[in-house]
């Protein structure tokens, strides 16, 4: 009796600028990704490299992208409301925080 066993692979690579090891096309184009996030102002570049192995179509692979961002947007927001309620906490009720201002 045969046995199949299933092998697939992922490689997900996020760059967010140069090694210093890359060629100076590269870090060419990532002096001009720099000077496009200036003129955005606020915008944040990154480069994704993926690798998957048996292949996926170019939708599939932005549809969990777009997935993974939705997902991080969604971590960021719970993370501001909880600073921003933190905030608040250390306006309305400073004695709670008194100890870390001062500590022993």
């Amino acid at each position: 009796m045969k046995v199949y066993k299933p092998e697939w692979q992922c490689t997900l690579d996020v760059t967010e600028g140069p090694d210093s090891t890359d060629r100076w096309l590269t870090k060419f184009a990532w002096k001009l990704r720099a000077l496009a996030d200036r003129v955005d102002s606020g915008s944040r570049t990154m480069k994704i490299d993926c690798n998957v192995t048996p292949a996926l179509s170019s939708d599939e692979i932005d549809t969990c992208l777009g997935k993974g961002f939705a997902l991080s947007q969604n971590l960021m927001m719970q993370l501001a409301n909880h600073g921003a309620c933190e905030d608040v906490l250390r306006d309305a009720k400073a004695e709670l925080y008194a100890e870390e201002q001062h500590p022993l």
